[in-house]
């Protein structure tokens, strides 16, 4: 059995944060996503996101017509152990180019 290898190198670090806050008399929440790392370990993780970013996902013969790439870092084994489980993938779907449904575009016109 072959040991795993990761292709993140370095030290990369990526975790969710609750925040909440009072404004105008009212609470407001949110959540901000963290992405912490050493040199080597953002670049590492830019060189990932370019390749996924790159990929002609028509071309992946195991990825069937209206899936995604996407590639899993676990805590532990790709990113820091004090890390949450992330996903990375595509938004647009091999073969029909389209966004999942959950998706909103962001407002352009500022």
């Amino acid at each position: 059995m072959e040991k795993y290898k990761s292709e993140i190198t370095g030290h990369l670090d990526i975790f969710v944060v609750d925040n909440e806050d009072e404004f105008e008399g009212e609470k407001v929440k949110w959540q901000d996503v963290l992405i912490h790392g050493d040199p080597e370990g953002l670049k590492s993780f830019a060189k990932l996101l370019i390749r996924i970013a790159d990929l002609n996902q028509d071309s992946v013969k195991d990825l069937p017509i209206g899936a995604r790439e996407h590639i899993h870092l676990r805590p532990n084994l790709d990113i820091s152990k004090s890390s949450a489980e992330v996903i990375v993938g595509r938004i647009d779907a091999k073969g029909t180019n389209v966004f999942y449904s959950r998706y909103i575009e962001k407002n352009n016109e500022h």
